[in-house]
């Protein structure tokens, strides 16, 4: 990654560019550019001019459908790996070189962002409970450099990774690296402490040996860390898993346009291609690849017409071609969470539920209040749906709804129901069964009017669970509504709108544990003198 090689007629001659080069004057950068390859000085100075022109526009690549990236973004499951823009050697090279000239990137930056690149795709695939020893084995260019922030972020997500670097580049930016693993205590391996057989020590190994701009043979002791790479696939032992191979940008001893020449190479598992995927990942038959490297500007879009797959929301990473076809019967997750004991619960289970909810804010947890609620009518057919918690007290649970809505008509029928709560994060679920009774009228008022006046006209616009027409029709009349209340005035709560509490009966506290064996602890009232006291039971997981 980060170099530069020009191709000749007959000769091939590489550039690399020094982490001081990064900050040379652009003609001080051309001069370099000259001097290292006069023919190559004029195509890349006209680039360098059009990256710097004024009033570039904005990337929008169109597929033969007249659909552009965003399109397809929106409309797609997956990104198809056949409409991605693949690159050639020197094309990545001169990309890398823009970035880090005339576009103001640094080395640093560059390979910061792609570490955690590489890290948020193995985190999507990989979990840390099922896949926590991680050997980042790290090569001496600017690819090693990504495998040790690599490791830095894997160790912040929960991994417990470890790094084989055998060939340090002394630059500061290297050493500095290695300081900050040091500093988190993640242990460096020789390649003589490493062990024989991979699978018995390591989950993952993430190959960062070599980057695009290497070419030749691989020279010890990398020669032999890639052979022990691919013998692993030969691993069949019963019963055991192998180490699961995750490569960055390409695997190293791959052409870099021609991939696994002899097919004698690296067959990783995850291909983490950075900033573009080069050619040779076109040969790349592993389940999963990821796009990482989320840098490019527009400029260097239009310049290669490069037809990447937009990233969703926040994340580093993106997924190129659909997933892999997955046994259902096969997924499951094999927790890790400490014990729930009888001897540590609360004796008032609104005290213990407090507790853990409380537990799940600090986590950070999205909308821990959500739960499901299940209903039963006269026709004795359960549905269910997510609400959201308002209100706890000693009496019970509160939601607030539509009483109109299929809960509101089963709830009239059948006034009783069952709570679900699941807090993934923590590897917890609470379940509370009781009765249902609607709440007064004043406290239905109180909560309407302190909601936004937008969710107070939502209210009204929704005839929750009927048929309508089209969102059109929804939008319309809260537009009206909008403007009959946009002086502020106070808005009416519906007569059909308020809320429900469910009087606990019987609680459920569940705590995943290792090899299925989890904790149950329910809680059921019974009488102790005529006084009301809640009884707790270990149920068999």
């Amino acid at each position: 990654m980060r170099s530069l090689l020009v191709k000749g007629r007959r000769t091939m001659t590489c550039l690399f560019l020094t982490h001081s080069l990064t900050h040379t004057h652009n003609n001080a950068l051309h001069a370099t550019i000259r001097t290292f390859s006069p023919s190559l000085h004029k195509p890349l100075f006209q680039f360098f001019s059009g990256i710097l022109r004024p009033g570039i526009r904005a990337f929008s690549t169109k597929f033969s459908g007249g659909a552009t990236v965003t399109d397809l973004g929106q409309s797609m499951g997956s990104f198809d790996s056949d409409s991605v823009t693949y690159l050639t050697q020197l094309e990545a090279a001169e990309i890398d070189e823009t970035l880090m000239g005339p576009l103001g990137f640094s080395v640093d930056q560059l390979m910061e962002l792609a570490g955690l690149s590489v890290a948020a795709s193995i985190s999507e695939v990989y979990k840390p409970s099922e896949y926590s020893r991680v050997l980042t084995i790290c090569g001496p260019g600017n690819n090693g450099g990504d495998g040790l922030v690599a490791a830095r972020h894997l160790h912040h997500f929960g991994y417990k990774p470890l790094v084989c670097y055998p060939k340090r580049t002394p630059k500061p930016l290297y050493a500095g690296l290695v300081t900050q693993l040091e500093a988190l205590s993640i242990p460096f391996l020789s390649v003589e402490d490493l062990p024989s057989d991979f699978s018995n020590d390591f989950d993952i190994l993430v190959d960062a040996m070599f980057g695009f701009s290497f070419h030749g043979s691989p020279r010890p002791p990398f020669d032999d860390l890639i052979q022990r790479l691919v013998s692993l696939h030969n691993y069949n032992q019963v019963g055991q898993k192998r180490s699961v191979i995750v490569s960055v940008d390409i695997p190293s001893g791959w052409h870099v346009e021609e991939g696994d020449v002899d097919g004698t190479g690296i067959k990783p598992d995850m291909l983490v291609s950075l900033t573009a995927p080069k050619l040779c990942a076109k040969k790349f038959g592993g389940p999963h690849h990821f796009l990482g490297g989320r840098f490019v500007p527009p400029a260097i879009a239009e310049k290669y017409k490069l037809i990447l797959p937009p990233y969703p929301g926040t994340s580093m990473c993106v997924r190129i071609g659909k997933p892999p076809q997955i046994d259902i019967s096969a997924l499951r997750e094999n927790y890790i969470s400490p014990e729930f004991l009888e001897e540590q619960v609360e004796a008032d289970p609104i005290k213990q539920f407090r507790k853990w909810f409380d537990g799940a804010l600090a986590a950070g947890l999205k909308e821990p209040n959500a739960m499901a609620l299940s209903t039963v009518g006269k026709d004795g057919k359960p549905s269910s749906r997510i609400v959201l918690l308002k209100g706890l007290d000693k009496d019970g649970f509160v939601w607030y709804t539509n009483y109109e809505s299929q809960k509101g008509h089963e709830l009239s029928e059948n006034p009783h129901a069952s709570l679900l709560f699941y807090w993934d994060g923590l590897n917890r679920q609470v379940r509370v069964e009781g009765s249902v009774q609607k709440v007064s009228d004043e406290e239905s008022e109180q909560y309407f009017h302190s909601r936004p006046r937008g969710s107070q006209i939502g209210a009204i616009v929704s005839k929750q669970s009927t048929v309508v027409p089209g969102r059109h029709v929804l939008h319309q009349e809260y537009k009206e509504l909008e403007q009959k209340y946009a002086d502020g005035s106070l808005i009416p709560k519906p007569k059909n709108w308020g809320g429900y509490r469910l009087t606990p009966q019987l609680f459920e506290f569940w705590q995943g544990q290792k090899s299925r064996l989890h904790d149950r602890l329910r809680y059921v009232p019974h009488e102790i003198n005529g006084q009301r006291l809640w009884k707790v039971e270990r149920l068999a997981p």
